[in-house]
């Protein structure tokens, strides 16, 4: 293969659309499957050139799959993208499940060493959690958090440090409906997750959302680790403070005999998440990512697919895999609700791509989503769930929750994702306490130039020297080590004390 032909890469036979691998001028001469073509404008690395021409109102495909349509017509050279590519409605087929085959499980089972909890479930990680009911108790949850690690905790070598859980939400909403479900839900599942060894609830005292309903729902926990208190009852901001700090200090020598123990792979549960995606997300890092999701899944983990709106006009790469007709429909149902809501206030489903994707490359919603699913490998779809809902199945997941990747990932970390595996193109810096996040750079420029940032370069994927398949087997044995303890880069810089965001849904009042 010459250099001229390297600098384009085409994805499939069917394609009239090829990707630019580096920065390209307008006249230079390229030969994407041995065919010469010129180029007639200056093309972006990430970003599409028309290999063929394309008439007005034609398919634009990428993937094999149709990602828009010409708004004029095309000519091969053109440089691709949202000034001559229109949104369409995605029209493809959903036979559901017809491609939904069992996995063939791996004997014996990958491993890690976790924290057993007295629920058999396992942690990555070894916390104490303070989380506030409402916005108006965060800084007391704060100062609590900030007070132990300053002074305590050099004493327990084996309680990883304390996150402070804290929200703007709580009040001035409802006490009944939608809203307010979705904030207890989620609360519910970081104070139940298996990465907190204990955890210490901080109200206000008025607010709308009243711990009492909250702890009457929790799971029971080994005695002396969990507590909660009312910042009005303690008798101001400083009682409080004092009083969360001794419910701690109580705490700390109990945690610290928690110690890691060899579990299997099956309790590892991943959320999926990509973000700052660029024209290579859907070709490197998600594909990578999908195939150690495959290793996961066949030792008997589960992955946790989301963010709905983009997997809009991809669906059905989903559903013709759902183990059941029943999940698919659940999945459509989903997609329908999003259409509705977005139609409701006023925008469509292709807003989605953010000035950053466009920018890397990506035109409209359809050629997202399709990179999108790529993280979600190509084992069957076993079950869809609310925002936040508990995750009990094992396998491949989906999670309906907005695109937005701090709302996303929280509402996995809420239904019991104790591992983040976040794909980027154009640079994220997410950190998720008190599940470490993993991000993949999807091309080694991004890697070199954030290294302090990235995980995991998948770059070697573009330039030929990596395959899909033992860039997935690689990243599966860093997914293994940090559930087992390796620091990701996050938590190297003390990154993801800020990012818990509930989805709010429903009138501020």
């Amino acid at each position: 293969m010459n250099a001229e032909s390297m600098l384009l890469l085409r994805l499939s036979e069917t394609d009239n659309v090829a990707v630019a691998r580096a920065d390209l001028a307008p006249g230079h001469a390229v030969m994407p499957d041995s065919l010469p073509i010129t180029l007639r404008d200056a093309v972006p690395a990430g970003h599409k050139v028309a290999i063929a021409a394309i008439d007005a109102g034609a398919a634009v495909f990428k993937y094999g799959q149709v990602i828009g349509v010409a708004s004029r017509p095309i000519a091969p050279g053109e440089h691709v993208h949202v000034h001559n590519v229109d949104m369409v409605a995605s029209a493809a087929g959903h036979d559901a499940g017809s491609a939904f085959a069992p996995v063939e499980p791996m004997h014996p089972a990958a491993t890690f060493l976790g924290f057993v909890r007295a629920d058999g479930r396992v942690g990555t990680r070894n916390y104490l959690g303070v989380i506030s009911s409402v916005n108006c108790s965060a800084t007391v949850c704060r100062h609590i958090a900030r007070a132990i690690e300053e002074r305590a905790l050099r004493d327990f070598p084996n309680v990883d440090g304390v996150v402070a859980i804290t929200h703007g939400s709580g009040c001035g909403m409802s006490g009944s409906g939608e809203g307010i479900e979705l904030l207890r839900r989620t609360l519910r599942g970081y104070a139940d997750h298996p990465n907190f060894a204990g955890v210490l609830l901080v109200g206000l005292g008025c607010e709308v959302n009243q711990l009492a309903p909250l702890v009457e729902t929790l799971n029971a926990r080994e005695p002396g680790l969990f507590a909660s208190l009312t910042i009005q009852e303690e008798g101001g901001t400083r009682e409080a403070i004092d009083a969360g700090v001794e419910a701690l200090r109580a705490m700390l020598p109990i945690a610290n005999r928690a110690s890691r123990t060899e579990a299997s792979a099956s309790h590892l549960t991943v959320g999926l998440q990509c973000g700052g995606s660029d024209g290579y997300s859907g070709i490197t890092a998600n594909p990578a990512l999908g195939a150690a999701v495959d290793l996961l899944v066949r030792h008997g983990g589960t992955a946790i697919l989301s963010e709905t709106p983009e997997i809009y006009g991809a669906e059905h790469l989903l559903t013709v895999r759902a183990a059941s007709p029943a999940v698919a429909g659940k999945l459509m149902d989903r997609l329908r609700w999003w259409e509705d809501y977005t139609r409701l206030h006023g925008g469509d489903m292709n807003n989605n791509p953010s000035p950053g994707n466009k920018a890397g490359g990506i035109t409209t919603i359809l050629e997202k989503s399709l990179g999108a699913v790529a993280k979600a490998g190509s084992t069957g779809l076993m079950e869809v769930v609310e925002y936040a809902e508990p995750v009990t199945a094992h396998g491949l997941v989906f999670m309906d929750t907005p695109g937005y990747d701090p709302v996303s990932a929280t509402g996995q970390v809420a239904g019991g994702a104790n591992l983040i595996c976040f794909t980027t193109g154009r640079g994220s810096t997410y950190g998720c306490k008190p599940a470490p996040s993993l991000k993949l750079a999807t091309n080694s420029a991004l890697f070199r130039r954030m290294s302090m940032d990235m995980d995991f370069d998948c770059g070697g994927i573009l330039d030929g020297e990596l395959s899909i398949a033992e860039a997935g087997r690689r990243f599966f044995e860093l997914m293994l080590a940090t559930a087992s303890g390796r620091r990701s880069r996050s938590e190297e810089h003390g990154m993801g004390d800020n990012e818990f965001l509930p989805w709010q849904i429903g009138a501020v009042m």
